[in-house]
């Protein structure tokens, strides 16, 4: 068959794109493709324009407006076009350093870096994101690389944060002081002369449980000959919570946030009503609901299920063999999947009703729940026996959101951290409600995370003798608005008052 020139041409592109690609390229300049090339790609979406001159890869198939792309190239882009204006003479802000610096996952809409080459000019980007360049002289010696950002060491950006980051940033100020080494801060202090910003982070030490660091730093300011007074830059009282000896910021984060959203769940969630007497009962009735959460649930997740093909599934009218030959091959893998991983998860809410405690049962018994949920993909010889090892081992990108899952290597923390924290809770909704939340928060897995944070939330509202509560497809986008409230801006509230409607709803029926 004959190839016609324009055929050719978005070949060579594609081409031209996938080397850069390979090469780890997540943002491009203009002058990397070729004008052609560079239209060829975008008109048939596979390039989008952030700035004049600055393009990122995308995907024919995201829809009009999906911002997904932009929160995952935003970081890199930041970088390379500092990068290239300011021949990497700069660094972030401190109030953004930080944030950088305690793992915070949702980014300022406007990102402000300081260079003395900048012209203090702001660059509109996409999503209603900018960026700030401002001038300032800056040390750069003193320059560190963190998610990829040249950034302010941190006791360099807590000594440069104007007064109103304790009020406006709270639990990002708590993680900072918390993490930072007092022989750095003190160094920085001392040599920068800053008596009345010594005298601020002492009252903010002490305010977060650091009184001994604060008293060093009053006493070695005094010694050297400033005059110090404290004062505490917090305008609002802290609860006493001591996060320990962890030092990862996004364990921090973590016992920060469940104790700053349980007081919302508990009052959104009725009385308890405690183990069921009749464990065989309640299992039973899980079992009748089945079909309708296996519908939803799935349907939630884009799948096109119907109820002809749940019960083919689950009597065992559908094996992977079947699979080349069934127009419903991917929905039928999924729903085989969910059905196995929701067997699993009755077996965790039996040993649970047995006595295991919840969160330790989680624990020991999740990995089984994701195996289960793609195991017939294994079968089926999608997926590799080794897929289903462990966490994922790549970056993940929330469809729409803002917020960013963390890296791999702060999955492995965090996931230890939610079991315990699930462990340690006496309340059955707080286990429900936040161990779902911070489960999607976390993102571990590469897929099937929003069926497993489900599974999560209602084995353990199972385990308080709440019933299993099926969140229905129809209130998709209002479910999600509440994910992202929590998730974009801490406030748990809607999705505990959502799923508390669920669970009425399903109640009435």
């Amino acid at each position: 068959m004959k190839v016609s020139p324009g055929q050719r041409l978005f070949s060579d592109a594609l081409q031209a794109l996938k080397v850069l690609q390979d090469a780890g390229r997540t943002v491009l300049k203009s002058e990397e493709l070729s004008r052609q090339q560079r239209e060829v790609l975008v008109k048939n979406g596979f390039l989008r324009q952030v700035v004049r001159g600055w393009y990122m890869p995308s995907r024919p198939d995201d829809a009009p407006g999906d911002t997904t792309p932009w929160h995952a190239a935003l970081k890199t882009f930041v970088r390379e076009y500092c990068d290239d204006r300011f021949d990497e003479l700069w660094h972030a802000s401190p109030e953004y350093s930080v944030a950088l610096h305690v793992g915070a996952t949702v980014p300022p809409r406007q990102i402000v870096v300081w260079s003395p080459k900048a012209s203090n000019r702001i660059l509109p980007l996409p999503d209603t994101f900018s960026l700030l360049d401002y001038r300032r002289d800056i040390d750069p010696g003193r320059v560190e690389l963190v998610s990829g950002v040249r950034v302010m060491p941190l006791s360099l950006a807590l000594i440069k944060v104007p007064e109103v980051f304790f009020r406006s940033s709270v639990r990002d100020a708590r993680i900072a002081l918390h993490q930072v080494d007092p022989s750095d801060l003190l160094r920085d202090l001392v040599e920068g002369g800053h008596s009345a910003i010594a005298g601020r982070l002492a009252g903010a030490l002490r305010a977060v449980g650091r009184g001994q660091v604060a008293d060093e730093i009053l006493s070695t300011m005094r010694a050297v000959g400033y005059a110090v007074t404290e004062t505490n830059p917090f305008t609002v009282p802290l609860s006493e919570f001591h996060l320990g000896e962890a030092k990862s910021p996004y364990v921090l984060r973590m016992r920060l946030m469940w104790q700053e959203m349980r007081g919302a769940v508990l009052e959104a969630f009725p009385g308890e009503p405690g183990p069921p007497a009749d464990v065989a009962g309640f299992m039973d009735s899980v079992e009748e609901v089945y079909a309708s959460d296996a519908y939803h649930s799935l349907s939630i997740e884009g799948y096109r299920v119907s109820d002809d093909l749940i019960r083919r599934v689950a009597g065992g009218g559908w094996s992977p063999d079947t699979a080349p030959a069934d127009l419903e091959a991917k929905n039928a893998l999924a729903a085989r999947g969910y059905w196995l991983a929701h067997n699993k998860v009755k077996e965790t809410m039996v040993k649970v009703f047995s006595g295991a405690n919840p969160g330790a049962a989680f624990r020991s018994d999740h990995a089984s729940w994701y195996q289960n949920l793609w195991e017939p993909c294994v079968a089926a010889g999608i997926l590799r026996p080794v897929d289903l090892a462990g966490y994922r081992s790549h970056p993940v990108f929330i469809k729409n959101a803002a917020h960013v899952p963390p890296s791999k290597e702060a999955v492995r923390e965090m996931m230890p951290e939610l079991c315990s924290l699930l462990q340690a809770e006496e309340s059955a909704a707080v286990r429900a409600v936040l161990g779902h939340f911070l489960f999607v928060y976390i993102h571990p897995y590469m897929d099937g995370n929003g069926r497993l944070g489900r599974f999560l939330m209602n084995a353990m509202l199972g385990s308080g003798g709440y019933p299993w509560t099926v969140i229905r497809v129809e209130r998709r986008g209002e479910y999600l608005d509440a994910l992202d409230a929590a998730s974009s801006h801490g406030d748990i509230a809607p999705l505990a008052a959502f799923i508390r409607s669920c669970m009425e709803a399903g109640a009435s029926h």
